[in-house]
C-alpha cells in the first residue's frame, strides 16, 4: 500500500506516521507538510509546501497512491468561524480534490473530532465546521472515505511533537480512561490502514470503532 500522510508534526499525525513506518502493509509513504516530520526511513519521502492551497491538479508528485491519511488540523481556540473554516474546510477540500484528480481509486481518511456536528447547525463553531468538512468529503467520488473522531488519545512513547496538554496526556490517560473511551495514536494509524484495505461498516469511526478496526485482519 502506498499512502500520503499529512499533519506529522502534530500529535495524531506523528502517531499515524510512526505506525505506517512500522507497518508491513505500507510500502511507501509520502509526507506532505509545511515542516519536516523529523523522521527518516527508507520508505518515507517528504514533500514540503508552505500552503496546501497552492497545490495544482497536474502535480505528478501526488500520483500513484492508495490512500490519504489526512491528520493536518488546528485548534479553533482564538479563531473566528471564517478563519477556522478557511483552514479546516477550504484547505482540506482543496487538498482532497487535488488528490482525487490524480488518484481516482483513493481512500481518504480524515481526522475529525469527537462531537462533530454532522447537521452543520449546532451552536458549537468548530463542530459545525468539522461536520461541514466531513459531509463535503463524503460527497466526493473517492473509492472510500472515512472520518475519524477519536476523542481521548494516548501518544506513542516515541513521539516528540507534543504541545500543551498533550505533553502530560500519557500520565493522565489511565485516570481519564476510567471515564472516557480512548485509543492510541498508533491504533488510529492501524485503523486507517485496515479500513483502506478491507473497509468498515460505518464511515464515521469513534474511539470504539477505531479500536475494532485496528484489530481487523
Amino acid at each position: 500500500m502506498k499512502v500520503i500522510v499529512t499533519g506529522a508534526t502534530g500529535m495524531v499525525g506523528e502517531g499515524v506516521l510512526i505506525e505506517c513506518l512500522d507497518n508491513s502493509q505500507v510500502e511507501q509513504i509520502l509526507y506532505i507538510g509545511r515542516k519536516p516530520s523529523g523522521k527518516s526511513h527508507p520508505k518515507l519521502t517528504e514533500y514540503l509546501i508552505s500552503d496546501f492551497l497552492s497545490l495544482k491538479s497536474d502535480n505528478l508528485t501526488l500520483t500513484g497512491y492508495d490512500a490519504c491519511f489526512y491528520c493536518a488540523g488546528i485548534t479553533s481556540v482564538g479563531m473566528d468561524e471564517a478563519q477556522y473554516t478557511h483552514i479546516t474546510y477550504d484547505t482540506t477540500l482543496h487538498f482532497a480534490k487535488i488528490l482525487l484528480a490524480q488518484n481516482p481509486n483513493l481512500t481518504f481518511n480524515f481526522i475529525s473530532g469527537l462531537h462533530t456536528d454532522s447537521s452543520e447547525n449546532g451552536k458549537v463553531m468548530w463542530a459545525r465546521v468539522k461536520g461541514k468538512t466531513e459531509n463535503a468529503l463524503k460527497a466526493l467520488p473517492f473509492k472510500a472515505q472515512y472520518n475519524f473522531r477519536p476523542g481521548l488519545m494516548k501518544p506513542d512513547q516515541t513521539q516528540v511533537h507534543l504541545k500543551g496538554f498533550n505533553k502530560y496526556i500519557t500520565l493522565l490517560y489511565p485516570i481519564m480512561g476510567l471515564f472516557f473511551t480512548g485509543c492510541t495514536t498508533r491504533e488510529i494509524g492501524c485503523a486507517m490502514i485496515s479500513v483502506t484495505q478491507i473497509g468498515y461498516s460505518k464511515n464515521i469511526l469513534e474511539a470504539i470503532d477505531i479500536k475494532k478496526a485496528a484489530n481487523l485482519k
